[in-house]
């Protein structure tokens, strides 16, 4: 009988993980390489668990294909088969090895439209101006792919179980990604520490909606979430920032939020969680870390504003965090719902507050 592949512990994940960045230090700035290597862990998570549903289904059903592709077609996802990791990784040292990976994350959108169309807009494995010429780009997709192919990396439900290991990878790398970008990672992440103390004050119970307006890579708004300890929980966001909203859209996908809603635009001159008549959407809880001290927010269009904001006042012109504050309240339910806002200690000092 053979020997069941031992489980890698979340700190072993992490750390490979974490080594496997070194293929882009000090070459590729950290703000683009953090794309890359989480693409790349989502694409092989995806691939890891395809491959063992499908051996599960093998082992059920054996050779008859046709049934298996039947039970196939009903998981959360499709995976093309030019879209594996396996697939890839047979052809990592091909001269197109950066166009390869291209069309494999063009066919996952396309097979999964409805839960994952857009996200990988804004990535290019082929891209000359971040990943160098030729030569140094193919040689740097290989050592990532060979970094991938660390047994350590092996997702397989089957091998990991099912906790919410990848999750939680996925969370510890934006972490770092955030910390090393100093206070630019504000603008995507916000600490576990802080967001799990509005988890528990904010207290949200199965069976409610949750929106963070300012979303980034829906950390916060997974960690609250999380605290209704239930699936019947609704999630909705919107963030301003493209390459931010595949991350979070990734995220959302990775900790089984599937049915999360969340938009790209702007929220505070373009809010775009709206119900069937055109009104705001309300919620049962508003939680967000907005944008600190947010200059040229819109204020020359709120007075104007269709959805009245702001008709407690119009916030300073360099002052977007006040404006996010007053969306925030704006889309809570009246008399019940609850918001929950991060914000500087100077929100409470400033001239005229």
């Amino acid at each position: 009988m053979k020997d069941k592949k031992a489980k890698p512990t979340q700190q072993e994940i992490n750390t490979t993980l974490w080594q496997a960045c070194d293929t882009f230090r000090g070459v590729v700035d950290p703000a683009e390489y953090k794309n890359y290597i989480l693409v790349f862990l989502f694409l092989k998570y995806l691939s890891d668990v395809w491959i063992d549903h499908y051996e599960t289904l093998r082992q059920r059903y054996g050779d008859n294909e046709q049934l298996i592709e039947r039970k196939m077609a009903r998981e959360r996802f499709v995976l093309p088969p030019h879209s594996r990791f396996d697939y890839i990784a047979a052809r990592k040292n091909e001269p197109n090895i950066g166009e390869v990976i291209n069309k494999a994350l063009e066919a996952v959108e396309e097979a999964n439209r409805l839960k994952l169309e857009g996200v990988f807009r804004n990535i290019d494995f082929n891209s000359e101006s971040n990943l160098g010429q030729t030569k140094d780009r193919n040689r740097r997709l290989k050592n990532l792919i060979d970094d991938f192919s660390d047994p350590k990396l092996d997702f397989r439900p089957s091998v990991i179980g099912t906790e919410d290991i990848i999750g939680n990878a996925y969370m510890y790398l934006i972490e770092r990604f955030a910390s090393d970008a100093g206070k630019k990672g504000g603008e995507f992440y916000t600490p576990k520490e802080v967001s799990t103390l509005l988890a528990k004050l904010l207290d949200p119970k199965p069976g409610q909606r949750i929106c963070d307006p300012a979303i980034g890579s829906g950390s916060l708004v997974i960690t609250v979430a999380e605290e209704a300890k239930s699936r019947d929980i609704a999630v909705y966001g919107q963030e301003s920032n493209g390459s931010t909203w595949a991350l979070c859209k990734m995220n959302m996908f990775l900790h089984k939020l599937d049915g999360a809603r969340i938009e790209w635009g702007d929220t505070l001159n373009n809010p775009l969680l709206l119900d069937e008549t055109g009104s705001l959407m309300k919620f049962d809880i508003v939680v967000a870390n907005p944008p600190f001290s947010l200059d040229k927010w819109g204020q020359e269009n709120a007075r104007e504003d269709p959805h009245n904001r702001f008709h407690r006042g119009i916030p300073p012109k360099s002052k977007g965090d006040y404006a996010f504050i007053s969306h925030m309240v704006e889309t809570a339910l009246p008399g019940t719902g609850k918001v929950g806002v991060i914000v500087p200690h100077g929100v409470l000092f400033r001239g005229a507050a």
